[in-house]
Order: C-alpha cells, then sequence, then structure tokens
C-alpha cells in the first residue's frame, strides 16, 4: 500500500483529503496539533491511518513527522501540505506576532515539512502537492500577510516543481476559494457576514465544499504528467 501524509489531517480540506485517500486503500498519516480533535474526527475514518501530534512551526516537528511515518509505515508517496491559518484586517493591525504565526505555519511549516520529506518521496517517485489560496493568485482586501503567505505557496510550488523533476517527484498546487470549513465560518463569526454573501462573489453562486478541493489534491497526487501546476478551485472567481 501506498501512504500518504496529510498536514492539517483532523479538519477542513484536511480531514476530507485523509478520506479520500484511505477510500483508495492508502495508508494516511494525519498530522495536527491536537490530539483530541483528533479522537473527535478517528470514527469517521475508514481504513489503515495513524495520527501524530505535531506543530509545523517548528522545525523539529517537521523533521518528527517524516521519521514517524516511515517507522509507521516504511515510506512516503505523498505528501499533501494543508496546514494553514488565516488572519485578515489592515495592514495597521498586523503586528509581528500575528505575522510571524502566519508565515510560520503557511509558509515555514509547508517548507520544512517538504524538506524533511524529499529523500522519501525521491525514493517512490512521489507527490507534493501544496494548499494555497486565491489569495495567493491575486491578492484579497484587508488580507495582505495571509495573501503574501499564499503567495509564498504558489512560487515555492513552481520552484520545485522544476527541482525535483528530474527524479520525478511532481509537485502541484492546489488555489481554492471560499469552501465551507470551520476555518472560513469562523472568519464570518468575526466578521459577521454570511455564507449567502459570499456565493454572491462566485460565477458558480455558491462557495466550495471540502471535498470538492480534496478531489482536486488527490487528481493531482495521480496524475503522472502534471507538475508545477496551480489548480484554482473556486467556482470561477479568479476567472
Amino acid at each position: 500500500m501506498k501512504t500518504a501524509i496529510i498536514m492539517g489531517g483532523t479538519s477542513g480540506i484536511g480531514l476530507a483529503t485523509a478520506k479520500i485517500f484511505l477510500a483508495h486503500d492508502f495508508n494516511c498519516v494525519l498530522v495536527g496539533r491536537s490530539s483530541a480533535r483528533f479522537e473527535q474526527i478517528k470514527s469517521e475514518l475508514v481504513g489503515s491511518f495513524e495520527f501524530i501530534s505535531a506543530d509545523v512551526r517548528k522545525v523539529e516537528d517537521c523533521d518528527k513527522i517524516i521519521s514517524r511515518a516511515v517507522e509507521l509505515f516504511g515510506g512516503v508517496d505523498v505528501l499533501i501540505n494543508s496546514a494553514g491559518i488565516y488572519s485578515e484586517g489592515a495592514i495597521t493591525s498586523v503586528d509581528e506576532k500575528i505575522f510571524d504565526d502566519i508565515f510560520a505555519t503557511n509558509v515555514k511549516g509547508t517548507f520544512f515539512t517538504t524538506r524533511a520529506a524529499v529523500d522519501e518521496l525521491i525514493k517512490s517517485c512521489g507527490a507534493i502537492v501544496n494548499v494555497a489560496s486565491d489569495a495567493g493568485l491575486r491578492g484579497n482586501y484587508f488580507c495582505a500577510a495571509y495573501s503574501a503567505s499564499k503567495g509564498a505557496i504558489v512560487a515555492f510550488t513552481k520552484s520545485l516543481a522544476l527541482e525535483l523533476a528530474s527524479f520525478p517527484v511532481r509537485v502541484n498546487c492546489v488555489a481554492p476559494g471560499d469552501i465551507l470549513t470551520p476555518l472560513t465560518l469562523n472568519q464570518l463569526k468575526t466578521s459577521g457576514g454570511t455564507v449567502e454573501e459570499l456565493a454572491k462573489f462566485y460565477p458558480l453562486g455558491r462557495i466550495g465544499t471540502a471535498q470538492e478541493v480534496a478531489e482536486a489534491i488527490y487528481f493531482l497526487s495521480t496524475a503522472n504528467f502534471i507538475t508545477g501546476a496551480i489548480l484554482s478551485v473556486d467556482g470561477g472567481l479568479t476567472c
């Protein structure tokens, strides 16, 4: 059996992705900060899976994730970098702590988990799928730090795809729009907005689901002649 590591695997897009990979008979390693959260969702999972508690803001934890996954399942075939946090507000409201937390989670965690996994992915001729955002493609209002972090993921994906192509390890990225996840619902709660109001911005007339993004992630992980791609999963928002 092949093995997939899903960062941020206990909620939202990461959890939906884990379910799809399990349905396709992968071993899955779900990574998250909260063991309690994993206990809440593990009854939803069917198949061969393990959980690793880790904080991707710490390089030693990024290394631990990969070494432990190899101990559990013997190797790594797919790495899904879907751990991330969101923050919005005017640039004058973004202090150093907020900025550092966004970049440590969204960029540093992706970079160093990938670095730790590269040798194993070369052995398996594997695949990496990163999760960016429409905000990383065009920028979003009151969202400069988050947009910058996701723009970094887009550039990282394209650069690493070239670096690893000869091995061959494929590196791709999904760029979701607004997705109905706990993160989005918390964002709306804070701002006082509604899902219906968000939907009006989308040509397809609705926001997306975590399942729809997970399907795109699975596709990119198995599409053997695609690398360096940034796949928008946003209902036409960035057309």
